[in-house]
């Protein structure tokens, strides 16, 4: 739960201090690869990290991980430019990638089904604590203090996990998978392919228009990597991503659904806040409220989602709870303009819920389906293509936001609003320049973009009710404990 927290903390305590870490070291035009390169590198190196904790075993890839962490977070704090962090950011991903899967996998490992949910909820509540904490703790460093604490508040709980898993953590001795050569080619593909189309998915639309040289070549060559990667894959004698990850129907489709997730993930997440201030004329600290009221349902239904799947398997309560999300995106779009701040909030809040129903599950349900020496590798697929399902989400509701506003501001009735959509932003963080009939309109435009935004998420859902009645079994094949 400590190594948890790390990770969870992290994501959660950076954001408030961008402003901070701006001023003082300057890069504004690449700040957002403060987030974007941790990102790039925790998920394609999470299926790396699951064959390696299959192979070597759990302890030596949490102890790198956390090692890798540690040292990342010192030299961030240490950072003399924008580059130097942004370098510092990705060796920090590097050992985030361990930790994820590798402390799912290992919940899995030290406790059997019936104790599951409960290890799974503690799980949930380090991360809802951090969703909390993190945005105080960060703004009180970078205001009273100095935004290099913000990583250096990371040393002692690093340690700490540290000195805890190498004394006391004993493995039981299991069937590993064939120890064999490492397949560092395998490795060393999917890297650069995930890491190609990922880039490509944050800069497309941000950083060049998406039908423009740098797009096509970026994804063209993402492409023909993943070809040439499936093609070592299938000569592997110990293949980093292995076929049977897909060959597998419960895998696959607990694979697909949770690369949904990740991509309905996005409305609430990302573009509620934005809703929040531009619309309804919050503040940010009046956003992330509402955003964090999804983060405080969803380890309560945690807690009690054990006594829906006894009662009606896994797929079952799975599909009951994005069945559920699916309704509750698609009332957003029923909200009146403007809405009152407690009703985004109830959303966030049933959404939350919703969520704790699908989510956990499933998990669960994968990762009894298969041994111990193929639980690291089916545990980090899972994350895997959540991320990407994220990242997917990010690029493809962003073209639709902006898609939505430019179509807006063409068809503008009055003068003097923003001729583009980059210019948005600016114009409604200074309302007082435009004329209140101007202004509405382009708060209006706004709501509508984000409504649209919610019609994408809640398509997602209903991907996600299907592909899992139709691929997933109705009762996952749970293996005896090992």
């Amino acid at each position: 739960m400590l190594t948890m927290g790390l990770v969870a903390l992290d994501g959660a305590i950076v954001s408030t201090a961008v402003p901070q870490i701006v001023g003082d070291l300057g890069g504004f035009a690449v700040f957002s690869w403060i987030f974007s390169g941790y990102m790039l590198a925790s998920t394609v190196t999470l299926p790396v990290y699951g064959k390696l904790s299959d192979t070597l075993g759990r302890k030596p890839v949490l102890l790198l991980g956390i090692s890798l962490f540690l040292l990342g977070s010192l030299l961030c704090a240490a950072a003399w430019n924008m580059a130097a962090l942004v370098a510092f950011r990705i060796l920090q991903g590097l050992g985030g990638g361990a930790l994820q899967g590798t402390v799912q996998t290992l919940a899995a490992d030290l406790y059997p089904l019936k104790e599951r949910p409960r290890i799974q909820a503690r799980m949930s509540v380090v991360w809802a604590g951090s969703a909390l904490a993190g945005p105080a703790l960060g703004g009180l460093m970078a205001s009273y203090v100095n935004w290099r604490w913000i990583f250096l508040i990371n040393l002692p709980l690093a340690l700490a996990a540290l000195w805890i898993i190498a004394r006391h953590m004993v493995e039981p001795v299991r069937a590993r998978a064939r120890r064999g050569r490492i397949d560092w080619a395998g490795a060393v593909g999917i890297f650069a392919c995930g890491g190609l189309l990922l880039f490509a998915l944050v800069q497309g639309g941000v950083a060049w228009p998406w039908l423009s040289a740098p797009s096509v070549t970026l994804l063209g060559a993402s492409a023909v990597l993943g070809v040439l990667v499936a093609w070592v894959e299938r000569r592997a004698a110990e293949p980093i991503l292995p076929g049977w990850v897909w060959r597998r129907r419960p895998i696959a489709a607990v694979n697909l659904a949770m690369g949904a997730l990740g991509l309905l993930m996005v409305a609430p997440m990302v573009f509620m806040p934005t809703y929040a201030q531009s619309v309804l004329r919050l503040s940010a600290v009046e956003a992330g409220l509402i955003t964090s009221a999804m983060t405080l349902s969803w380890p309560i239904s945690a807690m009690f989602v054990q006594h829906v799947y006894r009662r009606v398997g896994f797929r079952d309560s799975a599909v009951i709870g994005v069945g559920l999300a699916a309704l509750i995106l698609c009332a957003f779009t029923l909200l009146p303009y403007p809405a009152a701040p407690w009703q985004p909030a109830l959303i966030m809040l049933l959404l939350g819920a919703a969520l704790g129903l699908f989510q956990l599950p499933l998990i669960m349900a994968v990762q009894s389906t298969v041994g111990w020496a193929e639980r690291g590798t089916t545990t980090a697929s899972v994350l895997f293509c959540r991320q990407v399902g994220m990242s997917v989400g990010a690029a493809l509701m962003g073209a639709v936001a902006n898609a939505t506003l430019a179509g807006r501001l063409a068809d503008a009735p009055m003068p003097g609003l923003p001729r583009h959509v980059n210019d948005v932003p600016e114009a409604l963080d200074r309302p007082a320049l435009l004329a209140p009939e101007a202004a509405d309109y382009l708060r209006r435009a706004v709501a509508a973009a984000v409504d649209h935004i919610f019609v994408g998420a809640t398509v997602a859902a209903v991907a996600a009710v299907a592909v899992l009645l139709l691929l997933a079994p109705r009762r996952f094949p749970v293996l005896p404990e090992d």
